[in-house]
């Protein structure tokens, strides 16, 4: 339950190839064995792109593929970390003097982001010293949250070396907040966001609402008190389908242009000269409705259950590709081909503008899935075909971040 600490499992290593692995390299780069391992899953959003930052809920899942840490609390304040991909080099700081680089994000920095995160959370003066061996099994830059998993997995490893606990929700938030400090949040999320906030004041302000109050979508629809379904209707009614300039906003609003840049505008987005609204309402909108609707169909479970969950995916994929504009010709290429071979539904998924596809695929088709997959998209370019062992895989619902000592 989500009150509850992450788990704590005892296993044989003997019979756990990957921990038994990790601990030997453990030893041979430290001199000493690991005192407790922990692992946090990657993920992904199976439905409900776009929608999290307007209030509304996703659908994401706990993948297979994880980070996983070996770790010996030690009495000198300095952690040592260090990667069994050699591509990521060793790294080693005081506890007492974290400095994160937002301009180089570097793999040790999402580390620190969670043992700062823990450390600020208890107020911890004296921190307990670390040696960790990290192993990672998540394709970076896939949009399938690699980072987020391991300052997950530094939060949970400085949490269990300096002897707290955190129910999973608590650990959960830190590690969402302690992303800031590598900058997470200023980027493209913040970039969104903003795209978003004139929507949401057009739309409240032609229903007579205080528009500078309710800049979320989400906000519009709870003040007006209406349905999903409702709100679509109001998108059609209020917003046109043309993009709207800076200057038509401004008039809507009765606002300045200046007074449009203070308080609506971010950073990122001062020299947008023309604004999507009727597209980006209308994705959220309707994303948020298919994301209710698969929830629905899954506690149903109707005899036709996959074929009307790949018809949500599929219809998240085209509004993401013509509402919110945020795929590219290779995810178009990838779902065509995940379709063309078999899977029930598929869509783009971690933002997109490049990242993942995620896909439906009955057992009994898999390995012929990935097989013409394979062929048909990876084999056909060298680049593609180089990264292919990393990014066509399959996984099944994977469990959350938990810590295993050996028994």
């Amino acid at each position: 339950m989500a009150a509850e600490a992450p788990g704590t499992l005892p296993v044989q290593l003997v019979e756990q190839p990957r921990l038994q692995k990790l601990k030997e390299m453990f030893i041979s780069k430290f001199g000493s064995a690991p005192k407790f391992y922990v692992r946090a899953p990657g993920r992904v959003n199976l439905i409900g792109e776009h929608i999290d930052y307007c209030g509304y809920a996703v659908l994401p899942m706990a993948i297979e593929q994880d980070i996983l840490i070996a770790v010996e609390p030690v009495k000198t304040q300095v952690v040592h970390l260090a990667n069994t991909n050699s591509l990521y080099l060793d790294f080693s700081t005081s506890v007492n003097n974290i400095q994160i680089n937002k301009t180089k994000p570097q793999w040790h920095n999402y580390f620190l982001c969670g043992l700062k995160g823990i450390q600020e959370h208890f107020g911890l003066n004296n921190p307990t010293g670390m040696n960790c061996l990290l192993d990672g099994t998540i394709p970076p830059s896939s949009g399938l949250s690699s980072s987020s998993a391991l300052v997950c997995c530094a939060g949970l490893v400085t949490l269990r070396a300096n002897g707290k606990t955190l129910s999973k929700v608590e650990l959960a938030e830190i590690c969402t907040k302690s992303e800031r400090y590598i900058g997470t949040e200023g980027g493209g999320m913040d970039q969104s966001i903003s795209f978003l906030a004139e929507e949401g004041a057009l739309l409240s302000k032609s229903k007579g609402l205080d528009w500078e109050k309710m800049l979320r979508l989400h906000d519009v629809q709870t003040k007006l008190g209406v349905s999903l379904e409702e709100m679509l209707t109001i998108v059609e009614e209020v917003l046109h389908p043309e993009p709207y300039s800076a200057e038509e906003i401004c008039k809507c609003l009765g606002i300045s242009l200046e007074e449009l840049r203070s308080q609506i505008l971010s950073q990122n987005t001062q020299d947008v000269s023309t604004f999507k609204l009727y597209q980006r309402a209308k994705h959220v909108y309707s994303e948020a409705a298919r994301v209710l609707e698969f929830k629905k169909i899954c506690s149903e479970a109707p005899a036709n259950a996959l074929q009307l969950l790949g018809e949500l995916m599929n219809q998240s994929y085209i509004s993401c590709r013509e509402m919110y504009e945020c795929s590219c010709p290779e995810l178009d290429r990838l779902v065509d081909i995940c379709l063309q071979f078999g899977a029930i539904g598929s869509r783009l998924t971690g933002a997109g503008w490049g990242g993942c596809t995620v896909s439906m695929v009955p057992t009994d088709k898999l390995n012929a899935f990935l097989e013409d997959v394979r062929k048909a998209y990876y084999q056909s370019d060298v680049q593609r075909l180089a990264l292919e062992k990393n990014s066509l895989f399959a996984t099944k619902p994977g469990r959350g971040a938990l810590v295993f000592v050996e028994a």
